[in-house]
């Protein structure tokens, strides 16, 4: 007789859609990353440097070779410099939960996929005992978590995703306004979004961002639709951040004006990036995980070997 095994199959890590339907975002996270990531990319993030962190009083039995003779050029008092190790990069998840996001046609929606790789890259983060932080917002910051390494993050991260839903209207660089002053210390600042708003005030802040010394990585997340506008029968658009506004349309007549419009947003934001030192990459809803999380490994290598970029600490 045959035995059949009743282990449940692993899902597809290629399929995003599928992945949503195995189970929470903790254990989707996991899949992800053990299951391609850790074993496909090497950290490049082997043993630890060591930075200046303060000064502090010199107290006999403290070693002569740490004493700021500059410090006691100045003020005529012995002051030792501190340094620590520098082991962890400090990095913030902010992600886009506005009304806009809550859009999937063929996929599951941009909010689902942000929610899902935000986790993914979470978990990332934590298996390389770097400090993960999370903001979501949608007219305003709804969530937010300071990095930390210790495990009990990682799920107050992913609960903090599955409870949040889409919302409202919101405009990202008044929120991006609000959140730049809260971070007190250089970190590593990612975000996933549709980045619909004005191209000029989007770039205004996220140069805010750089202007305070945070590296910025952004996931722009856009479903095969917004790609390619497929509609052929009329069909009746409506606002996903304002519900009672809906248009019935030819798809056929607006096609050329959207695509072309779409292409120029893209080619403004794609450029504006690159102006203000912004890593950005789009992501499709139909694309697997790995694809944004190897992204973010080969944006880290870099910002490893540009030592202009300096340390997250």
């Amino acid at each position: 007789m045959q035995e059949h095994s009743t282990r449940p199959s692993a899902p597809p890590l290629h399929d995003p859609t599928a992945l949503a339907r195995f189970g929470n975002l903790d254990l989707v996270a996991k899949l992800v990353v053990e299951g391609y990531v850790m074993g496909q990319h090497k950290s490049p993030y082997k043993g630890s440097s060591i930075e200046f962190v303060e000064h502090r009083q010199y107290y006999p039995g403290d070693e002569i070779r740490h004493i700021d003779w500059r410090a006691y050029g100045k003020t005529g008092r012995y002051y030792i410099k501190e340094y620590e190790d520098e082991t962890n990069l400090r990095c913030y998840l902010i992600v886009d939960c506005s009304g806009s996001m809550g859009y999937g046609e063929s996929t599951i929606s941009k909010a689902d996929y942000a929610r899902q790789l935000a986790a993914s890259l979470g978990y990332l983060l934590f298996t390389q005992r770097d400090a993960a932080g999370l903001y979501t917002f949608d007219t305003k910051v709804r969530d937010q978590l300071e990095p930390s390494t210790s495990p009990h993050t990682f799920q107050r991260i992913t609960d903090a995703l599955e409870k949040r839903q889409p919302g409202n209207e919101t405009s990202l660089a008044n929120v991006f306004e609000t959140i730049v002053p809260q971070m007190k210390r250089r970190s590593l600042v990612t975000i996933f979004s549709d980045c619909f708003d004005r191209i000029e005030p989007l770039m205004t802040a996220l140069k805010m961002f750089r202007h305070h010394r945070h590296e910025v990585i952004l996931f722009q997340i856009t479903t095969p639709e917004e790609e390619s506008f497929p509609f052929n029968k009329p069909t009746q658009f409506r606002s996903l951040e304002n519900p009672n506004h809906r248009k019935l349309v030819d798809p056929h007549r607006l096609r050329k004006i959207y695509l072309e419009q779409y292409q120029k947003f893209q080619e403004e934001l794609t450029t504006g990036c690159g102006a203000i030192g912004v890593d950005y990459h789009k992501i499709v809803t139909d694309q697997p995980y790995q694809v944004a999380l190897g992204a973010y490994l080969a944006a880290r290598t870099r910002l490893a070997s540009n030592r202009s970029v300096g340390r997250f600490h």
